[in-house]
């Protein structure tokens, strides 16, 4: 079985564009932190922070161009996808990226005087 999930924090705006007969496809960087402890020891453990390219198509697009902004918080659900590319110079570069099946806003929405307060 090929299943990821993430809670993460969207890390720059989406980038969204239409190919083949207008369907949406959609990328964002994703980033989540392990949080940071402290060992028996006293030793300092700092938080870990990873990023995570994923891709969303069709519908799931289409939300994440009207609604998903970067600082927003996201749960994805989906699959692990390996690329292999040659640059220009003939070296071999590797891209994981997550196959999104499923997503889920989970920062809440603005209220209208909110938005209306942040944009003064």
């Amino acid at each position: 079985m090929n299943k990821v999930m993430l809670i993460g924090n969207v890390g720059t705006e989406p980038e969204v564009r239409y190919v083949d007969r207008g369907l949406a496809v959609a990328t964002l960087r994703l980033a989540t932190t392990e949080r940071g402890y402290t060992l028996p020891n006293g030793t300092q453990v700092p938080d870990r922070t990873d990023w995570h390219n994923v891709v969303l198509w069709r519908r799931l697009a289409e939300v994440v161009e009207q609604y998903v902004h970067k600082g927003d918080k996201l749960y994805v659900e989906g699959r692990l996808r390996y690329q292999t590319v040659d640059d220009p110079q003939g070296r071999r570069q590797y891209r994981t990226e997550i196959w999104a099946e499923n997503m889920e806003m989970l920062t809440p929405k603005k209220k209208p005087a909110e938005a209306a307060d942040n944009g003064k």
